[in-house]
């Protein structure tokens, strides 16, 4: 398959064979520029205070090119009017010079694809909307060592010789240490517990020995139904075991920073209920931490099997005749939730990181018969709609328990098409690994900062329609431009969600500042940390 070049932001294209194509463009643009206009007037003029929404400053642009072409076509029409009428009279003069002016406004016409003049980027740039949540509200830390990484395409990435685990113990303790603020690990976790158990009004009080912490990692590629792991020697087949699951290195670097903290190996879980734990992944972390618990799918071999509590999640668009969907049982236990994902950009979503990695955080299929159906809400299509990802975000036992956030960027790739991480040719990769970690206290932030990544690197995906949609809705999950009632944990809407963190885009791929970077009060704040101390 030829698709790295092609996929890439800012490959040349082919100046071949693109007549058809570019005519089909332009009509495709002046029909979704009148789709935009017809769109903003419907949602704007009943309510005006929904021209802020993003959908709205999304497709004002596009609406607005849209004027503006019809603008020009109108003028032409009433320059070549001019024109017969100035022959009729023979002011051939005149009429030359509206003959030249007609000829220019129709030049300009075709020569553009109609509203994309005006489009140029349908997302502005430092522009939040949301609030904050951290103790530094919208931080997000950025660690890149590339030394953490040496895998050369031979054997497997994730074996001990190609991705070192002293550096990613490293990477996650500066990791930690610039998300608090705090000089030693010990200080930050203990700031983190304080400041979480706080807002989730249960006072400023720190971790207490046996409170158990559920660490959701995304296995993604060993589920349990798509055929990647043998199911009866419960190892990797050869086709995946190089996909771009959770990092065993990461998973360790975590729990032995746990458990220095003072957390039991037994109160720890690691857990994807989709998954089967292949044995390869299983050895290593079942040997570092023999005393943890392993949940998986199936719960062979000293896993523990994912079960349903009584605990109950509403979808917060009330589907009718479903099945009614339960929080697994080690969620429901557990004190602490730490959301452990990977950045990867996803064919249908655009892309998948924190947020969609709770998908997982269920034992049904996401579009399994009698269920609701999770995929077509979370993929990428258009903007202001119901987003299931925000329940997740926000039900009391799966974001509301999240105690970090995690991105495991130390090889990246695309799910399902690639079978192997891809090196980065965008800054400041230049054709290495990702080599990666991210870590934030806001869900929305991260995962804002992990999709403008993504879009930096990717022409294709990351880019569709509506895959930044979900954190729209997230940020403003209060008065959300879809009009939902945000309420997972009620049978009926009756506690709406407030913002469940702050989005926006950097200023751009080079920079990469975001709004608390150049000095404003609100926003993200990146911070970036090299491979020196």
């Amino acid at each position: 398959m030829r698709r790295e070049d092609d996929r890439r932001a800012g490959c040349p294209r082919s100046a071949g064979g693109q007549g058809g194509g570019a005519s089909l463009l332009r009509w495709a643009a002046l029909l979704a520029g009148f789709a935009a206009l017809l769109w903003f007037v419907i949602r704007v003029l009943p309510k005006p205070s929904r021209a802020a929404y993003p959908c709205q400053r999304a497709a004002f642009p596009l609406a607005a090119g849209f004027v503006a072409w019809l603008a020009g076509a109108a003028g032409s029409f009433a320059l070549l009017r001019g024109v017969e009428r100035a022959f009729a009279r023979r002011a051939r003069v005149a009429g030359s010079l509206c003959a030249a002016a007609a000829i220019a406004v129709v030049w300009c016409l075709l020569g553009t694809n109609g509203p994309e003049l005006v489009l140029g980027e349908a997302h502005a740039v430092n522009a939040p909307i949301g609030v904050g949540r951290g103790i530094h509200p919208g931080r997000v830390v950025w660690v890149h060592d590339p030394a953490a990484v040496k895998w050369e395409g031979q054997g497997r990435w994730w074996e001990g010789g190609h991705t070192d685990q002293a550096v990613v113990d490293r990477m996650l303790s500066r990791a930690l240490r610039a998300l608090t603020g705090e000089s030693g690990d010990g200080a930050a976790w203990d700031k983190l517990f304080r400041h979480h158990n706080k807002e989730r009004g249960k006072g400023e009080a720190p971790y207490k020995p046996g409170e158990k912490i559920v660490i959701k990692v995304n296995f993604v590629g060993l589920i349990w139904r798509e055929g990647g792991v043998d199911a009866e020697t419960y190892k990797l087949k050869e086709w995946r075991e190089n996909y771009m699951n959770t990092a065993p290195q990461v998973i360790i670097a975590l729990m032995r920073q746990l458990t220095a903290a003072g957390v039991a190996e037994a109160d720890l879980t690691v857990c994807d209920c989709l998954a089967y734990l292949a044995e390869e992944y299983y050895a290593i972390i079942h040997g570092a931490f023999p005393k943890a618990c392993c949940v998986d799918h199936e719960g062979r071999d000293g896993r523990a099997a994912a079960k349903d509590s009584t605990v109950p999640l509403y979808w917060s668009c009330r589907p009718e005749g479903c099945r009614q969907d339960y929080v697994p049982t080690c969620f429901a236990e557990a004190e602490y939730v730490i959301n452990l994902a990977n950045l990867k950009a996803h064919t249908g979503a655009g892309v998948t990181l924190c947020a969609k990695n709770h998908c997982g955080s269920f034992v049904r299929w996401p579009a399994q018969k009698d269920y609701f159906d999770m995929h077509p809400s979370a993929f990428a299509a258009g903007e202001g709609r119901y987003r299931m990802l925000v329940d997740l975000m926000g039900h009391a036992h799966l974001g509301g328990k999240t105690l970090l956030h995690l991105i495991d960027g130390l090889y990246s790739g695309t799910h399902p098409i690639d079978r192997a991480p891809s090196k980065w040719r965008s800054e400041p990769f230049d054709g290495g690994w990702t080599a990666s970690l991210f870590a934030s206290q806001d869900p929305v932030a991260i995962d804002s900062v992990g999709l403008d990544f993504l879009r930096a690197e990717w022409s294709g995906y990351p880019h569709k329609s509506g895959t930044d949609d979900y954190l729209h809705e997230a940020a403003l999950a209060h008065d959300p431009p879809s009009g939902t009632f945000y309420d997972p944990n009620h049978a009926a809407p009756t506690a709406r969600l407030g913002s469940l963190g702050v989005h926006e885009h950097w200023n751009n791929a080079r920079e990469k500042r975001y709004s608390r970077n150049l000095g404003a009060k609100e926003g993200i704040e990146l911070v970036a940390v090299g491979a020196k101390p």
